[in-house]
């Protein structure tokens, strides 16, 4: 008899298992060396560098690494510190937050859920309804305007938008 570990499903449906060791590998060789910095080894991109800072499109922002969808437009703001920011998330079990003590001072760290990329931070001065800023990387996202497939680097049929 072999042991299969289950699947871990979120509640709005998405698979949530971590990527296996090749998987992992294939999906971080497709990175870019900005993307590696950020994603991989929790680097920061430039404020108002952002290529999804000015996306207003309706759709989906997924992570760039494993495709899991983590914020839709219509959770997006200004928030004028110059990277994308979001009062929530698609699903709640999408985005983890670690504590964050670098840099001199404690923050809470966004992660994908699924492949525990570097997606940014979460701070407590949100607009309404939550009172949340998801401040995130735009390199740490993929935008999929509405309508289209979500990317499935992973195969596991996660792609219907």
């Amino acid at each position: 008899m072999t042991d299969i570990a289950p699947t871990l499903r979120s509640p709005s449906g998405f698979d949530l298992t971590p990527p296996a060791e090749a998987e992992r590998e294939r999906l971080e060789a497709d990175l870019s060396p900005e993307e590696k910095r950020v994603l991989l080894a929790h680097g920061t991109e430039a404020p108002f560098c952002g290529t999804l800072l000015g996306e207003k499109r309706a759709g989906v922002f997924c992570c760039r690494e494993c495709g899991l969808p983590l914020f839709r437009t219509g959770t997006k703001f200004e928030s004028g510190t110059g990277w994308p920011s979001f009062t929530e998330p698609v699903d709640a079990t999408h985005v983890r937050t670690v504590t964050d003590r670098s840099h001199g001072m404690t923050r809470t760290e966004t992660r994908c859920a699924r492949c525990d990329s570097h997606q940014g931070h979460v701070f407590p001065d949100g607009p309404p309804p939550t009172g949340l800023r998801y401040c995130i990387n735009s390199v740490a996202l993929a935008f999929v305007p509405e309508g289209e497939r979500l990317p499935d680097p992973l195969n596991r049929g996660d792609g219907a938008a």
